[in-house]
């Protein structure tokens, strides 16, 4: 990391000479976070696949939408409280998995996860956590106003270190189960491949089998990707199969099209995440505030839909709660603030999108975030759409 200060001091990049940089919003902490990142740290954080048009779609979708408030609504003693799955949280803002956050502070996911307690949010911890899960969940297994901690999973194509991995989450207390379906493999990502971006020696994934053999020869013509990496590749057998596994509610990660929340559904999964893996994966793909109304139509309102993808203002949050879904998950700017500014940058940037949500709703007409609906909104023109 370089040298730097930003709203709240990262000590262990800080320099009495450089520059102090006051963080007031989300796009305050990503500058603060290419100030003190190495260019291939900032590259793998901040990049995306292709182009970069999903990247940059998911942040503009958002702001296309527009809000139409209603006056004179009863706001005393409104609050920001979300059920889910039997259970009341403060707020509706989850930090979405984000892998290898050893590249970004020296206390990595221990830092988000107690920043994450402290201001009542929820948790997904990634299976590419630097992290074991059973660390991370004893860190913050005392404090009782913390928000739901959920664990991301991967197939790797092995059941039963899968299951085993599931069987550890059972019993550090994890209360769902994320499973990630939309990148069985990386996406072509030229922003990370131009830095040279490679993970630094003692950085690992704290969950990930090492291969414990060299792969054959691939006879010619053979695909490397086709005929090798994705022979394992995770399908709906395996969805089915992991349902089996767990008592845990099991939410499917990466649904654009109506017909996959439908097939989950029907599979016994809990919910589904509107996602396009931060523009991660496959460029192109529309931004996920443009298909988080298609899910919900399809599955309806009764199972759960959370939505991640640009989410930077609390203006995004409000609206996205006006579409349908039951809470929304925050990826990049969160490790902005982690690596600005350790477990307070993460907790000042929950803490900016909450206040943020507060005057949005008040300012909507809206006391609850169940008051949000579709008639707060002006959206542009599109079509019905069964996908």
């Amino acid at each position: 990391m370089k040298e730097g200060t930003c709203a709240f001091m990262n000590t262990s990049a800080a320099s009495p000479a450089a520059p102090h940089h006051t963080a007031v919003n989300l796009a305050d902490y990503a500058a603060c976070a290419e100030s003190v990142l190495d260019a291939a740290a900032w590259a793998y954080l901040s990049g995306g696949a292709g182009d970069e048009q999903t990247l940059r779609a998911n942040v503009l979708a958002w702001q296309r939408i527009g809000l139409l408030p209603r006056l004179l609504q009863p706001l005393a003693h409104g609050h920001t409280r979300v059920h889910l799955f039997g259970r009341e949280w403060a707020h509706p803002i989850w930090l979405a998995p984000v892998a290898y956050q050893a590249l970004f502070h020296p206390q990595a996911e221990l830092a988000s996860a107690v920043a994450a307690a402290a201001q009542g949010a929820g948790l997904v911890l990634s299976t590419l956590s630097t992290t074991p899960l059973e660390t991370v969940a004893q860190a913050i297994a005392d404090d009782a106003a913390r928000g739901p901690l959920w664990f991301q999973l991967y197939l790797q194509g092995d059941r039963g270190a899968d299951a085993e991995l599931i069987a550890r989450a059972e019993a550090a207390g994890y209360e769902a189960v994320v499973l990630t379906a939309d990148a069985p493999c990386h996406g072509a990502r030229d922003r990370e491949r131009r830095a040279g971006f490679a993970l630094p020696p003692g950085v690992q994934a704290a969950h990930r089998r090492p291969a414990t053999a060299t792969p054959a020869p691939l006879p010619p013509g053979a695909s490397a990707l086709f005929d090798r990496l994705l022979l394992r590749a995770p399908n709906w057998d395996d969805v089915a199969w992991l349902r089996a596994q767990t008592r845990l509610p099991i939410l499917l990660k990466g649904v654009l099209h109506a017909d996959d929340a439908r097939q989950a559904r029907s599979l016994g999964l809990d919910g589904a995440i509107v996602s396009n893996h931060g523009g991660r994966t496959l460029d192109t793909l529309p931004p996920t505030a443009e298909r988080l109304r298609h899910v919900v139509d399809a599955v309806g309102a009764d199972w759960p839909v959370l939505v991640d993808g640009g989410i930077r203002r609390g203006t995004d949050v409000a609206k996205a709660l006006a579409l349908g879904a039951r809470a929304v998950l925050i990826g990049r700017p969160y490790v902005f603030g982690l690596s600005a500014a350790g477990p307070q940058g993460v907790a000042h940037v929950i803490r900016l999108l909450r206040d943020e949500l507060e005057i949005a709703m008040a300012l909507l007409g809206a006391r609850t975030p169940q008051d949000l609906a579709r008639t707060h909104l002006l959206e542009p023109a599109s079509t019905p759409d069964s996908r």
